[in-house]
């Protein structure tokens, strides 16, 4: 018996005996890397050990609307991001440790000053359209999220490249100002490699991923079969993958637990007991980069008030919401994106708490008097997203603030909702890096800047953290950007929440990676049936 197996029945005997609740039980488990096996009351390691080719793997997911599409460009919810990483990559990955390892580029390099990046690619990659893939594919898809026409997503990264050049089998990219960090970028699904074609690049077709698309129905199932030809050895092991777009949450589950399918992201966390005590599941969970978010559009009155904002950040009793919402599985937010996984985030400043008075204090100063805020919400921005607005409103009346949770319907939520009403409810996975959250998300311009943000400090010091080679300086930077994003911005971040999916016994993995759900969204070509 392993170390891992003498703790893990240690912390069973615990619990069993009285001297351990049920959640420190979750949480300790999860620190060891295993994996509750539900209704059995035994752990076990989250894996097994060696993948096996076949089978038709059936997965759901929490995401996923019927306006969706796989232009990289727009792509917004994690179920897109799974489709794309099934059927394209890109040039670097994520390990389940984190590191950033090789895809289609083979290796990469940079000036002194981080200026100039060259990318080697990988030899003999295949399209799914037959076409082997060149230098000039992975130039067009680069410059399909460049220019000012642009609204891709991926735009405020590629913003910073003045120049990509091809220098025999290599991609070079210079930079108008060194980035350290730059390599990470391109593990996003936003910037899969397509081939080129009609002046821009073929996404409709399919990459060159583990495998091709059979069957499209935006907004509810997907169906892939595994890329005979596909490039990488060890990965895409399925013969055939189903992916469903479930967004109730007791409609997942059910999913689930009748066999319509093998695995689901989101749990609703309040049944998570209940899950646990059923025969032949397993659930998994980890801690990331994932925060839910009220965001309020800083341009737009009323919330352009300074003052109203800080009401409303004195207003929120995010305890309260952790506790009620994620039931432990999270911690509390304090109103930026870098959470306790990112390498700069900042645990020395100071928390937001809940204050009612002092919300009552910048609401009077604020000068807008006896008005009623709308805060739009829908359990399609995450589980319980809906109860978080209506624990806000309550939390937020004792301050004298009048908050009304206007419930929008779940289909359309992403299209009708987010970024289109000034406040509503959301959630971001996150990124590796900071730099990719904040450029993404916080840039002035960028198309997922959802809360409006402009801030000339914040962006002067985006530009120098991002190029600044020494540790100690740019961990300053980033610290004072966490600080102005947490007294002025306008990201409400309550929580930062654990990772949290269920499968059944007849599907299995190797390590996994918490930077993203769904095993960093690689679950396509990294898991296997057994």
């Amino acid at each position: 018996m392993t170390s891992q197996e003498r703790h893990a029945n240690w912390l069973i005997g615990e619990m069993e005996k009285g001297r351990m609740s049920r959640r420190e039980f979750l949480g300790r488990s999860t620190a060891l890397g295993l994996a509750l096996g539900a209704g059995s009351g035994l752990f076990s390691r989250a894996h097994a050990a060696t993948p096996q080719k076949g089978g038709h793997m059936r997965l759901a997911m929490g995401h996923g609307s019927t306006s969706d599409t796989r232009d990289p460009a727009t792509i917004t919810n994690g179920l897109q991001w799974v489709v794309t990483y099934g059927v394209a990559n890109t040039l670097t990955e994520l390990d389940a440790q984190g590191n950033l390892v090789p895809s289609l580029a083979t290796e990469w390099d940079s000036s002194p000053d981080a200026k100039v990046w060259t990318f080697k690619l990988r030899d003999g990659v295949e399209f799914h359209n037959g076409k082997t893939m060149t230098v000039e594919d992975v130039i067009a898809s680069l410059n399909y999220h460049r220019g000012e026409a642009s609204k891709s997503v991926g735009k405020p990264v590629m913003d910073a490249v003045s120049d990509i050049k091809a220098d025999g089998n290599a991609v070079v990219l210079t930079l108008a100002a060194g980035n350290a960090d730059f390599p990470y970028n391109f593990n996003a699904a936003t910037f899969a490699i397509y081939p080129a074609g009609d002046g821009g690049i073929d996404w409709k077709g399919g990459g060159s991923g583990g495998y091709r698309l059979t069957s499209e129905q935006p907004g509810r199932r997907y169906e892939f079969e595994r890329n005979p030809n596909y490039w990488k050895d060890g990965a895409a092991h399925a013969d055939s993958i189903e992916l469903q777009s479930i967004t109730d949450p007791a409609a997942r589950q059910n999913a689930l637990l009748t066999g319509e399918v093998d695995c689901i992201d989101r749990l609703e966390l309040k049944t998570l007991a209940m899950m646990a005590r059923q025969s032949g599941i397993v659930i998994e969970e980890g801690a990331g980069p994932l925060h839910y978010t009220f965001p309020m559009a800083t341009q737009t009155a009323p919330f352009d008030n300074l003052e109203l904002r800080k009401a409303l950040k004195y207003g929120l009793n995010r305890q309260e919401i952790v506790d009620k919402i994620l039931f432990g599985h999270g911690v509390v937010g304090n109103d930026h994106p870098i959470g306790p996984s990112y390498r700069y985030h900042a645990a020395d400043i100071e928390q937001l708490a809940y204050d009612p008075d002092r919300a009552r204090h910048h609401m009077e100063k604020s000068g807008l008097g006896d008005i009623t805020l709308d805060l739009s919400a829908s359990d399609a921005a995450y589980g319980g997203a809906l109860d978080a607005a209506v624990l806000y409103q309550a939390s937020a009346k004792a301050a004298g603030i009048k908050i009304n949770v206007v419930r929008e319907p779940n289909d359309g939520y992403w299209s009708d909702v987010w970024m289109k009403k000034p406040w509503c409810a959301s959630y971001w996975g996150g990124y590796s890096i900071e730099d990719t959250m904040f450029s993404t998300g916080f840039a002035p311009g960028a198309a997922w800047n959802d809360t409006q943000w402009d801030n000339a400090r914040f962006n002067e010091l985006m530009l120098q953290a991002r190029a600044e080679l020494d540790e100690g300086l740019r961990a300053e930077m980033y610290r004072e950007m966490q600080i102005i994003l947490r007294d002025e911005g306008g990201h409400i971040t309550p929580m930062f929440a654990n990772e949290v999916h269920a499968r059944n016994e007849k599907i299995a993995h190797g390590d996994l990676s918490w930077v993203r759900g769904f095993d960093g969204r690689r679950i396509m070509e990294r898991w296997w049936m057994v």
